[in-house]
């Protein structure tokens, strides 16, 4: 493990988050609309509007504001909600579980399925398993995720009755319930991530598959298992990780709409209703936590490569 790349990484995350601090704060800033209008509403007279965005500190400058913002962020205080008075970051880690359950969940389902559906169709091209892989990958990327989530409530919901079609329980309150109400949305969203990954990891296994030191692995008499395992899949885990870490970063910016059809209560849902509600404090903090766990997603990712392959060197 590269000591010295670790700390420079994490250096340049530190700054990544910082610069997504400013970011979202003057994206924000720019949405048209008073958020004291807002929470008043539009009956309201003048002199009620100015002592509200005084009391909220809205009529201060905004680099004055953006500092008081990231004061309170460093502190863990993302400021209270416009519509409910509650803290931001108080409903952030309520729902924060559900979002990282339900995205971890999917990305289990995608690579139980593409991994060995991946390297099978790499091993062998122009069969009838790849070419049913290569359909599924087609067919799945090409399916809009919340389309899928509805024909997955419409049959196994509401024509079978095997399972729940909205809602979330807490693991920490009936862990099967909480197991029936994961599956249909775990398996949409694994669904459209495993046809995503099946294609990277054929791929990234055919590019292995045609070096020379599998050739001349081959060529030594080792069995089949022996060069596929110890050979092209660990050569190939690279690319494989890669594409994994993509695809956790696309799940968890992107299970907004899956949370929405099953009632899922994510960060995603919880962004869209500040958006409607136009809650300025509780977009912000959702936003930048959403971007920060990209951040560090993408971080991760570059720090399990040193452990694939220590032969590795970084710039």
């Amino acid at each position: 493990m590269n000591t010295r790349y670790i700390l420079q990484r994490l250096l340049t995350t530190i700054f990544v988050v910082f610069g997504i601090t400013f970011v979202v704060f003057m994206i924000i800033q720019l949405v048209p609309g008073d958020p004291a209008r807002v929470v008043l509403g539009v009956a309201a007279s003048k002199e009620n509007v100015a002592a509200l965005r005084e009391r909220l500190g809205l009529n201060r400058p905004v680099w004055v504001q953006y500092g008081t913002w990231l004061g309170g962020l460093v502190q863990g205080d993302m400021g209270d909600s416009l519509i409910t008075g509650q803290s931001v970051t108080e409903q952030i880690l309520q729902r924060l579980p559900a979002t990282l359950t339900l995205a971890g969940a999917g990305l289990l389902i995608g690579l139980l399925v593409a991994l060995p559906a991946g390297i099978i169709s790499a091993l062998k091209p122009h069969s009838p398993i790849d070419i049913a892989a290569s359909l599924f990958s087609q067919v799945g990327v090409s399916v809009p995720d919340f389309w899928l989530g509805i024909l997955l409530v419409l049959f196994f919901s509401l024509t079978l009755g095997w399972l729940p079609s909205q809602g979330y329980t807490r693991l920490s309150e009936s862990f099967v319930d909480w197991l029936l109400h994961l599956i249909l949305p775990a398996l949409t969203v694994g669904i459209i991530s495993a046809s995503i990954q099946t294609r990277f990891i054929r791929s990234a296994m055919l590019e292995v598959l045609h070096e020379d030191y599998i050739r001349t692995a081959r060529a030594k008499g080792l069995t089949e298992a022996i060069v596929i395992n110890q050979h092209a899949l660990r050569n190939a885990m690279v690319n494989i990780v890669t594409i994994i870490g993509l695809q956790l970063t696309a799940l968890l910016s992107a299970v907004v709409v899956v949370e929405v059809v099953f009632s899922w209560p994510g960060l995603g849902r919880l962004t869209l209703d500040a958006v409607l509600d136009r809650d300025y404090p509780l977009l912000q903090g959702t936003v930048f936590t959403i971007a920060t766990l990209l951040a560090l997603v993408n971080l991760g990712t570059d720090l399990v490569y040193s452990f694939i392959d220590p032969r590795i060197e970084y710039a």
